[in-house]
Order: structure tokens, then C-alpha cells, then sequence
């Protein structure tokens, strides 16, 4: 016989002794005096909200969740002006996040996005050669990456020559590399005997030649046209882009003013959907210029609103991938002493002065730091700043902390920092263990430690040097799997029900919000997304592929897959 107290489910899907639990538990449905706008019934909803883990029916009034619990009790709430969706039994989430997002991709340039092999790779790139112009230089945009093509390597200036002699090209490779062909090379006059620009590094073949690759500040020896700056019309599509994909909140780290000015405009116009923490990156190499740029732009540290808040300062202290500053050495490539250990871009005198001068006057820094000697000086000179002036509880961050040691977690605890990871083991794994070996790879972001040391730890994709779409951060976090170099650290993977915190309430934690969003509860922000099925119980291999339903900011409908039709009743 079955109890009294569970309620009819005429959707057919087994009911978890979690659901139960929540569903007879009333704190959830607070007392209304008046009908909510919109109430969302028949749903399987995870709410990250340790006191009602999961529900069936959410009611929302003025861009806020107003009460959580059964389909019984919230479509009694239901006025006659209500907006009564029936889910149908699909899935319902938090809004979900990125802490550490440049932009969703594409820009100017040969799109190499979609090669999957070297050959292809450079067919695009001459197909754009043959349509050069005397004096043109041929530029690839940056959202790619070796790992993505079946040799797994990059193609190197010997390879570019083939299909482009005399035209200068330059492939663009993430944010912190560029790869010149020989013509390249003699425009901007770089050969054996330039020397390395401190911070950078240019790279040889192991006959000891250019192989055309420049890490790093060594990309200040190529003088490019600047893309086109962002317009009004071009960062709202690009929010869309990612409203689609599942996100509500992201977070730009490091971006210029006048981004940020952009964004104030775009929320003035009332088009802003998505919320944004934004990080500024000012130019300055000392206390003095930084003072002296920040009065310019006339920006006070935590500025803002739930929809766009500045949120602090950027800095960095060693390169990408492929410069990641290490204790020890690289298993490949080498440099002409036939060792390597990365790339310091910023020494721990000049971070610490920053960083000081960035605290005195109320600034949150995030410093982004992948390789384990680079975790290192961002400890000391953090250290070095709350001895100044405490930054114990302000949250600063360390973004990417690719490669952390035991003897990192205790002080990351002792200084309160939130760290920012982003999966981008799943696209460079197969690179990073010819870089770094097997066993520092399987190490790559290891959430697992992160969260079993008691970090606070929150995720997101650094697109567009990884894919934007939020679905495969999860995906990575719980199988460690990798997109063509198989699973890789298994030993790191998290649970379901972690990765969805960590995606959600965490990456509010770490902006200062999880009292007003990342969870499902009255109160909060009513940011979340429809899913067709259970992320919780589906196959694992399935979640990559799964595309989002229905995208809700602050209670509004911003993105509604084509073809899906909502039954609203």
C-alpha cells in the first residue's frame, strides 16, 4: 500500500527517498500573499539546497524563487494571473556558471575550430593564403588547439611554408602563443640570434632552428592588427550564445574598461541576459601606474548589482599551457640548455608591490597561476599583502592552479582564497603529457583533492581556449575523460551532485552571491535551466551530448531551444 503522504505522480518516474524527504518538509512554502507570476510544476528539480535537495515545483515573483516543494502545493498558489508551466517530468537546475570566461569564440581570422587533422588544418589556412593580397599578413583566430587534431601537435613553421611561401601567416593559439611561417618570420626580422624577451620564450626544432613558435611576452615581437574591439550588438548575441547553452552568470577575467563600459551601457538599455562579474586587467607594471590608471577610470572596487559587478583586478605570473612555471623540469620541449621549466612572467617583487598597492586601496586580486612554482609566488606575495593589510575573507583567487602540492592547501585555507579551475585537461590532455609526462597530467586540476582538503573551488572553461559549453565541464569534472586522450587522473573525478555545485553555488561563493543565487530556493534568483533529461541518473557518456531546453534569468524565459514548445496551462 502506498502512503498517504506521497504525492500522485502521473509522470511515471521513480520518486528518490531524497524527493520524499523534501516534499513532506514545509519550511520551503513560505506563506503567500500574493500569486506568484510564474510557477514551474511537474518537474524533477535539484536545487542544491542541502535542506531540500530535491522538489518537484518551484512558484517565482519579481525575478526571485518564492517558494520550493511539491506540484500539489505550488500550483495551489496559482492566481488567475499566474504562468503555470507544466515541465512534463523533465529536469530542472540552477542556473549554471563560468568563472572564467574571455568570450564564447569565433572572431576574426581562418577559423581552425573545426579541423581535426594537421592536413586540414593547413588547407584552411591556404585557401585564405591564395586569396591574400600583396602585403597581406594571414591571421588564424584562437579558439583551437593541437590536441583537437589527430597528430596532436601543432604545425610548426616548416609546415606552414608548405602551403604558404611567400605570405606571411600566423597562427594564433590561445591566449598565450603564436606559430609564424618563415615569411612571418623575416617581415618582423625575428631569427637565431633575437634574443628572448624576459617572460617569453622562442621556441627551436631539434636541429636547433626557429620552429616558428613564440610563447608568451615573445608575441610583442609580432606587431598584429588589433580585432575589432566588441560592439553593443556583438557581445548581446554572443551572451544568447551562451544563454543557450545553459549559462546565467559568467565571469570576465580581466578585461578592459571599455568592455566594462560596454556592459553598464548594455544593462542601461535593459539587454543584459546574463549576469556578469567582471575582472579589469589594467596596464601597469607598477603601484604608481596602477593608482594613477585606476583614478582614471574612475571604478570602485565591488561596484554594481546582481546583474553586473566589478570584481576585482587580474593579474598573472606564468604562461598557459605551454608555459606553465614548474618546480620541475618539462618532459618536452626544450630550451637550447636542453631543459625547461616554464615561463615567470612577472617576478615576486613586482607581484608583491601590485598586489599591496591593489589592497590598500579595496581591491579583490585574482591571479592566474598553472603551474606549481607559480602557485608558489602567488602564496607569497598574497602573503605578503595580508600582512599588510588582511585579506583574510575577501576571497582572492587563484585562477586555473593546474598543479597544486600538499603544502599549498593549508595556506590557500589559512588566507581564505577561492580557487577557479576550469576543465581544460578535457581539450590539451594528450599535450600536456608529452609536455609534462603521464603522471603530472592525471594531476591537471584535481578537484577532487581541491574539495577533500576543504577549498572552496568553483568551475568554468577559460573559452575560447576551451569550448564554452558549461554540459561538458560537468561531463569532465565527474568521468576525468579527455576528448582524444582517454580518462586521465580518474582518481580526481567528483560526484554528480558535486559537480553541479561547483558549477553553480560555488562559482556564486566565489563572487560574493551564494546568499542571493546558485541554488534553488525562496529568495534567491530564479536562474535555471530545463534539461530533456536526468543529469543525475542518465548515462554518463550522454551528458556532453545533451542540449539545453530552456535558459530562465531573474524568472524570464532568455533562451528556448527550437522546436521545444512549453506547456503552459
Amino acid at each position: 500500500m502506498k502512503s498517504a503522504l506521497v504525492p500522485p505522480n502521473p509522470y511515471g518516474f521513480s520518486i528518490s527517498a531524497a524527493l520524499v524527504a523534501a516534499m513532506l518538509w514545509a519550511p520551503m512554502l513560505p506563506a503567500q500573499s500574493v500569486a506568484p507570476e510564474l510557477v514551474i510544476v511537474n518537474a524533477r528539480i535539484h536545487t542544491v539546497n542541502p535542506a531540500m535537495p530535491a522538489a518537484e515545483a518551484v512558484a517565482i515573483s519579481a525575478g526571485k524563487f518564492t517558494a520550493v516543494g511539491t506540484t500539489r502545493d505550488i500550483r495551489a498558489m496559482a492566481g488567475a494571473g499566474t504562468r503555470v508551466l507544466d515541465a512534463g517530468g523533465r529536469t530542472l537546475i540552477p542556473g549554471l556558471q563560468d568563472n572564467h570566461l574571455h568570450g564564447a569564440g569565433g572572431g576574426p581570422g581562418v577559423d581552425l575550430s573545426r579541423a581535426r587533422s594537421l592536413g586540414e588544418a593547413l588547407k584552411l589556412i591556404e585557401a585564405r593564403v591564395k586569396q591574400a593580397k600583396p602585403g597581406d599578413v594571414v591571421i588564424t583566430n584562437a579558439d583551437w588547439h593541437e590536441a583537437q587534431l589527430k597528430e596532436q601537435r601543432l604545425p610548426y613553421r616548416k609546415d606552414l611554408d608548405k602551403v604558404a611561401p611567400n605570405t606571411p601567416v600566423v597562427v594564433v593559439r590561445g591566449g598565450h602563443e603564436y606559430i609564424l611561417n618563415s615569411a612571418a618570420l623575416a617581415k618582423w626580422s625575428i631569427d637565431k640570434n633575437t634574443r628572448e624577451p624576459a617572460g617569453g620564450r622562442i621556441t627551436r626544432d631539434q636541429s636547433g632552428e626557429l620552429n616558428g613558435e613564440l610563447v608568451d611576452r615573445a608575441k610583442a615581437l609580432v606587431t598584429l592588427p588589433e580585432p575589432p574591439p566588441p560592439t553593443l550588438e556583438s557581445l548581446i548575441a554572443e551572451h544568447k550564445k551562451l544563454n543557450a547553452a545553459g549559462l546565467t552568470s559568467i565571469r570576465y577575467p580581466g578585461a578592459s574598461i571599455e568592455h566594462y563600459r560596454m556592459l553598464q551601457e548594455i544593462q542601461k538599455r535593459g539587454l543584459l541576459t546574463i549576469r556578469v562579474n567582471h575582472l579589469l586587467r589594467p596596464p601597469a607594471s607598477t603601484p604608481e601606474q596602477l593608482e594613477s590608471i585606476l583614478g582614471k577610470w574612475g571604478v570602485k572596487p565591488d561596484e554594481g548589482d546582481e546583474w553586473l559587478r566589478n570584481g576585482g583586478l587580474k593579474l598573472a605570473v606564468d604562461g598557459g599551457f605551454e608555459g606553465g612555471w614548474m618546480t620541475e623540469l618539462y618532459e618536452m620541449p626544450f630550451d637550447e640548455e636542453g631543459k625547461f621549466y616554464g615561463i615567470n612572467t612577472l617576478k615576486l617583487a613586482d607581484f608583491t608591490a601590485l598586489l599591496k598597492a591593489a589592497n590598500r586601496g579595496g581591491w579583490r586580486v585574482a591571479t592566474h597561476a598553472v603551474g606549481d612554482a607559480a602557485i608558489d609566488e602567488v602564496l607569497a606575495g598574497y602573503e605578503a599583502a595580508n600582512a599588510d593589510k588582511s585579506i583574510v575573507g575577501r576571497r582572492w583567487s587563484i585562477e586555473h592552479a593546474f598543479l597544486p602540492r600538499d603544502d599549498h592547501y593549508p595556506k590557500m585555507k589559512q588566507l581564505g582564497l577561492a580557487i577557479s579551475v576550469q576543465d581544460h585537461l578535457y581539450l590539451a590532455g594528450p599535450s600536456l603529457v608529452k609536455m609534462w609526462g603521464a603522471k603530472r597530467a592525471a594531476w591537471v586540476t584535481p578537484v577532487r583533492a581541491y574539495l577533500d582538503n576543504g577549498i572552496e573551488v568553483s568551475g568554468g572553461t577559460d573559452a575560447p581556449v576551451v569550448p564554452y559549453p558549461p554540459l561538458w565541464v560537468f561531463y569532465h569534472w565527474v568521468s576525468r575523460d579527455t576528448i582524444t586522450g582517454g580518462v586521465l587522473g580518474p582518481d580526481q573525478r567528483i560526484s554528480r551532485q558535486e559537480a553541479l555545485r561547483v558549477e553553480t553555488l560555488n562559482n556564486a561563493y566565489l563572487t560574493f552571491e551564494e546568499k542571493t543565487k546558485g541554488s534553488i530556493e525562496p529568495g534567491k534568483l530564479a536562474d535555471l535551466v530545463m534539461l530533456p533529461q536526468d543529469i543525475m541518473t542518465m548515462p554518463e557518456k550522454d551528458i556532453p551530448k545533451m542540449n539545453v531546453l530552456m535558459t530562465i534569468v531573474g524568472g524570464k524565459i532568455v533562451y528556448q531551444r527550437e522546436g521545444f514548445t512549453p506547456a503552459f496551462r
